[in-house]
């Protein structure tokens, strides 16, 4: 009988490129932004990961934001064994999903809510919907913003301000994103001019309730209630993606952290990650009104066969039903911590820096000045981050494996996980100092 190979992250990662391009199936995974191997993992459990090589990590990514309890928590485990041995798939209807869609309607603006199994699917189901419902067909985005691979907003800011944007990628034909604008984030005189020019073919203005994409961008004061109040003066939807911040940034998403104060309310919302549980599902939704343009209610067609999975709404329910009051609380206080512990590290060591909040997510930018919008993001020092990437790996600390990425922490970050990230800090620090020089 043939001996298998070893199981170590080089071997394994040889053998994914010759079946999967770049060895990887989601691009930011192949450590191409830091260098180096990635790591293939074996298992997790509470805030730590563990790969095939044996080593351990803190973990900041909590799989992009899903794992807000942690790892492999008891109650939710349990609650997704049971519901494995009820079957995995019916193509029914189901309780589970009746259950998640009235916690999400609970605790958002939104009045109606379909289910679909991913990010993408959510953003480009909504904005057929806001097309479908206004009778038009032009989309506002922001550079920076990401809403998943949809073609439409793969794209690229055109030569000015309100002109019309061109492929981000190749294999995206011009044709699906000549009806797209995309203009800088923060930029109040843009999105007037957009609108001033191009108001009646307007279906729908698509943002990040706060951008975690290009690393975390707080919209400034006032910002999200003047885009929703443009699209109402409009006729044009306000679509607010909170696939990321949904459940994660606070209990009610990036909506809670200014909506519900400074008044303004999404027309459409997305959702994913937290709400499933770590599972793959994710969710559009808002006014009933709009909402009942969907088939079979209405005439704009959409579906999907996984949508609402009893496995996957179940763990996204449990996952809910245990974010409390007091596991906001700890995120708040961890993330507080691993700041602080950033700021005097750098410091110390003479790195510029600048650290950047929206509820519990927060990003660590190479550069010494506030990052309004994605072209300030472009200009931190990317060599200085790849050599703390390696540093703090090396010590233990699992981080985003690119520099425009947001950092996560959860409820099972205790302690022993919270003094590994911060002992790991001062020398991670002086190795990013030494490599800078882009800033």
């Amino acid at each position: 009988m043939p001996q298998r190979p070893p199981l170590d992250s080089a071997t394994l990662f040889e053998r994914a490129q010759a079946v999967t391009p770049g060895g990887v199936n989601s691009p930011v995974r192949a450590f191409n932004a830091v260098g180096g191997t990635p790591r293939f993992i074996r298992s997790a459990s509470g805030a730590w990961l563990t790969d095939v090589d044996g080593n351990d990590y803190v973990d900041l990514i909590c799989s992009w934001g899903p794992m807000l309890l942690g790892h492999a928590h008891p109650e939710v485990i349990a609650a997704v064994q049971e519901a494995v041995a009820r079957g995995t798939s019916y193509g029914t209807p189901t309780v589970p999903e009746v259950e998640l869609a009235e916690e999400i309607v609970r605790r958002t603006p939104v009045e109606r809510v379909r289910f679909v199994s991913s990010g993408t699917e959510a953003t480009m189901s909504a904005i057929r919907l806001a097309r479908g419902f206004t009778g038009r067909d032009v989309i506002v985005k922001f550079a920076g913003c990401y809403h998943g691979h949809v073609d439409s907003l793969l794209a690229s800011a055109g030569s000015g301000l309100a002109t019309f944007a061109v492929p981000g990628t190749p294999g995206v034909p011009a044709s699906s994103t000549d009806l797209t604008l995309v203009l800088p984030y923060n930029d109040r005189a843009a999105v007037t001019a957009a609108f001033a020019e191009h108001g009646p073919r307007i279906a729908a203005l698509i943002t990040e309730a706060t951008p975690g994409n290009m690393g975390v961008v707080p919209p400034e004061p006032g910002f999200n209630a003047f885009l929703a109040q443009t699209c109402r003066d409009a006729g044009a939807l306000f679509i607010s993606d909170e696939v990321m911040t949904g459940f994660r940034a606070s209990a009610q998403g990036g909506w809670g952290l200014d909506g519900a104060v400074e008044g303004w309310a999404p027309d459409l919302m997305t959702f994913g990650k937290v709400m499933g549980g770590g599972f793959p599902a994710a969710a559009f939704g808002g006014r009933a009104d709009i909402m009942r343009h969907l088939a079979p209610e209405g005439a704009v067609y959409q579906a999907g066969t996984l949508s609402g999975n009893p496995v996957a709404t179940t763990a996204g329910l449990a996952t809910l039903r245990l974010a409390t009051d007091d596991v906001y609380a700890h995120l708040t206080a961890t993330a507080d911590a691993l700041k602080a512990g950033v700021t005097d590290a750098f410091t110390a060591a003479g790195v510029a820096h600048r650290i950047q909040s929206a509820g519990t997510m927060f990003s660590v930018f190479f550069r010494d000045a506030e990052v309004r919008n994605f072209a300030d993001a472009s200009e931190q020092d990317e060599k200085a981050y790849a050599a703390f990437f390696h540093a703090m790996l090396e010590a233990g600390v699992y981080l985003p494996p690119s520099a425009y990425e947001s950092w996560f922490v959860s409820a099972a970050h205790d302690d022993r996980a919270v003094q590994t990230v911060l002992d790991a800090l001062p020398s991670a620090a002086r190795a990013a100092a030494s490599a800078g020089g882009n800033a």
